[in-house]
Order: C-alpha cells, then structure tokens, then sequence
C-alpha cells in the first residue's frame, strides 16, 4: 500500500515519524528538538525564522503524530494526484508558513505566549482543498451513523475551531494555527483559480475541435479496440502500448484539470469511470 502512496505524501509521512523518533531518541541525551525547532514568539530569544518550516514537522505525542498523519494521508493521496507533485508541495509548506504567521499574530495580539509544532495548520489546509475539489464526495465520519457531504465536513470543522478558540483558549492547542491554515488555503485557491495555469490544460485544443464538431468522444475507444485485439490473439506491439499510454495519460491531464477548475461534480459518467479505471491501472 505504502508504494502506492504519491510521492510528496509519501515524504511527508517519512520525514514526520523520522522526527518524532529522532526526538524521542535526542531526549535521552538531552538534546531537544522541539525547542530547537518548534515555533517561538518572535520577540523570544529561541526565535529563529527557520522555525516557521521545522514546527510543521515536529509532534509532541504519538496520539498527534498519528492523527495529523493519517489525515494527511488520507486526503493528501487524493489532492496530490489532483494537483500533481509540485504544486501541492507548494500549497503544504505555504500553508503551513500561514499557519504560523497567524499563530504569532494571536500571541501577538492576546499576550498568550506558547511554544508551537505540529503539521495540523497545513494538514487542515489540505482537508479543506478536499472539501473544495470534492464538495458532495460523500464521508463516513465516526461516530455518525451516515455519510456526509466533504462541504459539510469542512465547515463543521471550521466551527468547531472557531468555537474551540473562543471559548477555550488555554487547551493547549493551536486553533487559531488550524485556522490560518485553512484561510491561507483558501485564498491561495482562489487566486489559482481566478489565475488558471494554461500549462495545464494540455487537451485544450482537443475540446475546442469536439465543441465545434459536436462530437463526444468516446474515452474507452482506444482501450477497446486494443481488449478486441487481444482477444482476438495479436500481441500488443511496443509502438501501440506506448501510443495507448500516452493517450490515457492525456485523458487523465485533462479530466483532473477538469476537476481543478470546475469540481469533481462537472464530470461525465464516462470520465468519473475513466478516471477511477486509470487510477487502478498498474
């Protein structure tokens, strides 16, 4: 399972449980590294602005080490395969970073001083790009006894932190950090999708032919002709492999920037099943 996991996640994952050992292990010899490099108040003498990166990596028990994780993984997977690689790297630390500015903007403004770690503020990022990209994915949240829209999801969460930084405030935890992580996220969205990278959108020219010939084309064309040759005993050539690859991967481009700027819902019926198909292709 874990090689299946997309490769920025995949690092993420590694270098989180990495430095929660390495802490564990740094304690023994009086070494520690969540001072070193949690986030401080940046009018205390530990401040250092490396401390804006290190805190997202560094965790204080293995309850929220595991939490921040496994909700990272579940729907960093999804996001990353989205976005691709480099953007959503981008998105993780610049969120992240945001988290951290508001979290020192707070301390700042109420006088609560406190040492902060953990990737929550960028995790809580990602859960809210999930809820923007998959609004009406539905979700089995325990312990509710039906599935819920991601929408709804992600603003029960929202309320949640916000009723949490409100009313209590000294619990040891960071929401306004969750917060500024969800805000920065949403606002990095916004400007991306009022600003499409045209890069991207490599099946443009295809989709202007077919609106102009009114003609719907078949996703699953190529893929049948190539089971009927099979079928019919001819073994696939190296050329035809690599041509029906690269129109597959072209396919995926295009449905996934599909997804990018109009939602998941704006697929066909055909492109949701391509696009599962092509994710369990090997």
């Amino acid at each position: 399972m874990f090689q299946n996991i997309p490769t920025v996640t995949k690092n993420l994952l590694l270098i989180n449980l990495l430095a929660f050992v390495a802490t564990l292990i740094l304690e023994q010899q009086g070494i520690y590294l969540e001072v070193l490099g949690g986030l401080h108040f940046f009018a205390s003498p530990y401040f250092h602005f490396y401390q804006f990166v290190t805190y997202l990596f560094l965790h204080g028990s293995f309850t929220h080490l595991f939490f921040n994780m496994f909700a990272l993984w579940m729907f960093g997977c999804v996001i990353e395969r989205v976005w691709g690689s480099k953007k959503y790297l981008f998105y993780y630390l610049a969120c992240g970073i945001g988290a951290g500015l508001c979290q020192e903007l707070v301390q700042f403004l109420t006088g609560s001083i406190s040492l902060t770690i953990g990737a929550s503020g960028a995790v809580y990022a990602i859960l809210l790009a999930f809820g923007l990209t998959f609004p009406d994915e539905r979700m089995f949240i325990f312990p509710l006894p039906i599935p819920i829209k991601a929408k709804w999801f992600v603003m029960g969460y929202v309320a949640i932190e916000l009723f949490s930084a409100v009313n209590m405030p000294g619990d040891g935890v960071a929401h306004m950090a969750h917060l500024g992580g969800m805000l920065f996220g949403f606002l990095i969205i916004r400007y991306w999708q009022r600003h499409p990278y045209k890069q991207f959108d490599i099946n443009a020219g295809r989709d202007f032919l077919n609106n102009i010939f009114k003609k719907k084309s078949d996703p699953f064309e190529h893929q049948k002709r190539q089971q009927q040759q099979q079928r019919q005993g001819r073994p696939e050539t190296d050329m035809e492999y690599n041509e029906r690859k690269q129109k597959r991967q072209a396919e995926v481009d295009r449905i996934l920037d599909k997804i990018r700027m109009s939602g998941y819902d704006s697929l066909t019926k055909a492109e949701k099943k391509f696009l599962f198909d092509a994710s369990n292709d090997k």
